[in-house]
């Protein structure tokens, strides 16, 4: 059997699931809509702040008495409505100034997976989190959830004989919230066990409907708060030294950095946000993961990691990115508008940027202004309409990018949702020449308890440009069409075992010839311990330079955490690619290509973490001989003194070859870097950073005059060094 006909195959088979899946989501759906109303929880006021040692012995006669415990935590996966495996208490009480949540959770102390790490980075612990919904939420149904919301609030947790215990005491003026007498709010406690895959709710949040935000729980009896004044400012000030190397001298040169600035933050109303930022600190604190970069044909996207763009990022998504901020290189100064009252919800940025054009460009180092408008208006059953419109506006050179868009949300009944999006982008030149294109994409998918669907449009005209956004290309027609049907055995060690198919295509925008085609079968096996198996094979076509390509490629990956103190993550592919840099005089050619991934994460102490990541992709002709490689090798190590204090460093090595005959590539190319940083993190807008960094290349400098830079086989050249040091102090008003 052919691997197309696999995949008709294939394809009848989960359009065969889907059907049953949604016949009974149909058939259930009225069934089990009572069971998927939440109660009702009523907060009670306590007079005194709970103590955690008040819940740390089994049956502790100190804990309020007044407050109800909540224990009816049920799976949403791997079970959907089975009662967590081991026994789990919450306890949700408020005074005048916070609200305090605490979870009493039943386990073998020797099994809970508990490190001291910073904050947030609990992906391989077992964890309890507290969902809030008031006037202006941070999870959204429809987009990814922002993990950057760093307020300010204090947790404290300890293993204990029966388990472990957490304490959350989140404070009212760090929440955003309206000024009522009496709140209600949504909320939602969770409990993940990271050996058993189990991910538990109270109230219980079935999969069987579409999104979490819908089902959670009213929260009533807040009387009598609000989030106070809130006015805060964050001055910081940053020294360094740097030694870098000079391209057009040749020769190494020092470079020196002073920088004094400060964001502030005032929060009006208790539900909008005003930030300003003079001469900001958008200096990247942490590093890029490696990337392979080699035979690819369009850019490749790394995330934003800078502090102040990625608080409340989440205002300003749409389902097409058209807002990346990383295009915003080196801004001096800006204001950031966002907030939510009622169903609008508004955010809005202007800000300059002093690198928005390269130093070879003649109009470097002009003012470029960036601004962005979103508002959103929330409709009926987490439906949404919104617009966004971005401008960039180079001053001196009269020349403008804009972008305008519109895109709305329509959830139907418990598993359905629509999503469309229009946008238009114009560019005005200097001389007065304007340039226009359209975008539209259009999405609807389906998930529920086993069947999951999604198929997607999009369309980009030649001229359309997003240089805020990220759209790798344009001026094609794409459709996207994926299924997925889950099988969840009730017992034994495979929790989910899940075909999946996907397929899509991109058509020439003006002529409709086909561009690229991609079938994709997939089997995913999941096993207790966060143990996942899955093989990939995808059978494709590329148009490059005017010519039809049939590559092909079979992957499998393997990743576990059965054992707590180890992870292990392996990937392995190999198939056929396209050699889309091929030597002058000779053609591109479908060549044999492969990749391989490794990697390990060891927890020798709950303080120590120890990463090692490995990535080889390499191209060879039909011969065996080898066109071009890339190796890429990351160490990591962190080590956490206390909570607060921690200790980063990583070194990272990358080696690139290429056979000259067969490539339009550097020959060899070696380079290696160290990054050590150590910090001190008090709260988020308090914090300490004494950083050292060096990058080591293949050059070598011949004397004489002029001299001259050239290849050499060792890097061991410095071509950039740095030591600095920044501090930062948040100020509450």
């Amino acid at each position: 059997m052919t691997i197309t006909t696999w995949c008709r195959a294939a394809l009848l088979v989960l359009l065969a699931a889907i059907a049953r899946g949604a016949g009974l989501a149909a058939q259930t759906a009225t069934a089990h809509h009572s069971l998927s109303v939440p109660p009702i929880i009523e907060i009670q006021r306590v007079a005194e702040p709970p103590r955690l040692g008040a819940f740390t012995a089994p049956w502790s006669t100190a804990r309020p008495a007044d407050v109800m415990p909540i224990a009816d935590f049920r799976q949403r996966k791997p079970g959907d409505g089975v009662p967590v495996s081991q026994r789990t208490t919450a306890y949700v009480s408020y005074d005048d100034a916070n609200l305090y949540v605490v979870f009493v959770c039943q386990d073998d102390p020797a099994k809970v997976r508990a490190n001291v790490t910073r904050r947030e980075d609990i992906g391989d612990d077992d964890q309890v989190a507290v969902f809030l919904v008031q006037r202006d939420g941070i999870f959204t149904e429809g987009q990814s959830e922002d993990l950057s919301f760093d307020a300010v609030w204090r947790s404290e947790g300890q293993v204990t004989d029966s388990g472990y215990v957490v304490r959350f005491a989140i404070p009212f003026r760090s929440l955003r919230f309206s000024r009522d007498s009496v709140q209600t709010w949504g909320i939602a406690l969770q409990r993940v066990i990271q050996r058993t895959n189990e991910e538990a709710y109270w109230p219980h949040l079935t999969k069987r409907v579409k999104g979490l935000v819908p089902q959670f729980a009213p929260a009533r009896g807040l009387a009598g708060i609000a989030p106070g004044r809130n006015a805060q400012a964050t001055p910081y000030s940053m020294l360094a030294r740097a030694r870098v190397l000079d391209d057009d001298l040749p020769g190494h040169v020092a470079q020196g950095d002073e920088r004094v600035g400060m964001d502030a933050k005032a929060v009006l109303r208790g539900a909008f946000t005003l930030d300003a930022t003079v001469n900001p600190d958008f200096s990247q604190v942490e590093t890029d993961d490696p990337q392979v970069t080699v035979n690819r044909r369009f850019e490749v996207f790394f995330p934003e990691k800078r502090p102040f763009f990625l608080e409340n990022a989440g205002f300003f998504q749409t389902p097409v990115n058209l807002l990346f901020s990383r295009r915003i290189v080196d801004p001096g100064a800006g204001l950031r508008f966002t907030g939510k009252a009622g169903r609008w919800a508004v955010g809005a940025l202007a800000m300059n940027d002093r690198a928005a054009v390269p130093s070879y460009d003649p109009a470097a180092g002009l003012d470029t202004w960036v601004g962005a408008v979103r508002v959103q208006r929330d409709l009926a059953k987490e439906s949404t309409v919104g617009i966004l419109v971005t401008d960039r506006e180079f001053v001196q050179s009269f020349k403008a990018d804009r972008m305008f868009s519109a895109d709305a949300r329509w959830r139907a009944g418990d598993n359905w949702s629509v999503t469309a999006q229009v946008m238009r982008s114009e560019t005005v030149e200097h001389e007065g020449a304007r340039s226009a294109g359209w975008g539209v994409l259009g999405d609807i998918s389906f998930e529920s308890r086993n069947v999951d669907y999604s198929g997607k449009y999009e369309e980009f005209g030649p001229d359309f440009t997003a240089p805020l956004g990220f759209v790798s290309r344009a001026g094609f027609r794409r459709t996207d069409q994926q299924v997925e049907y889950a099988f969840r055995p009730k017992a034994g060690p495979v929790t989910t075992y899940a075909p999946a198919l996907s397929v899509n295509a991109f058509w020439d925008h003006a002529t409709g010839r086909l561009l690229d085609r991609e079938i994709e079968a997939r089997f995913q096996t999941e096993l207790l311990g966060n143990t996942d198996f899955q093989v990939t094979r995808i059978q494709a076509f590329e148009l490059f330079d005017d010519v039809g390509f049939d590559p092909h490629l079979t992957q499998a990956e393997f990743s576990t955490e059965w054992i707590k103190w180890l992870g292990l993550d392996v990937t392995y592919a190999w198939g056929t690619a396209v050699n889309h840099d091929p030597a002058e005089g000779r053609l591109a050619a479908l060549e044999r290509a492969s990749e391989t991934e490794v990697g390990v994460k060891i927890r020798p102490t709950p303080r120590l973490r120890l990463e090692q990541s490995y990535t080889y992709a390499e191209l060879r002709a039909a011969d065996g001989s080898r066109i071009v490689s890339e190796r890429q090798l990351r160490s990591k190590l962190n080590y956490q003194f206390t909570p607060r204090l921690s200790l980063r460093a990583n070194v990272d090595w990358k080696a690139s070859d290429a056979d000259t005959t067969l490539a339009d590539e550097d020959p060899r190319e070696r380079r290696w870097g160290l990054d050590v940083l150590l910090t001190y993190l008090a709260h988020p807008g308090t914090a300490l950073y004494l950083g050292y960094t060096d990058r080591y290349e293949n050059w070598a400098i011949l004397p004489g005059s002029p001299r001259q830079l050239v290849p050499s086989r060792s890097p061991d050249m410095s071509v950039g060094r740095q030591i600095f040091l920044k501090a930062s102090y948040l100020l509450r008003y």
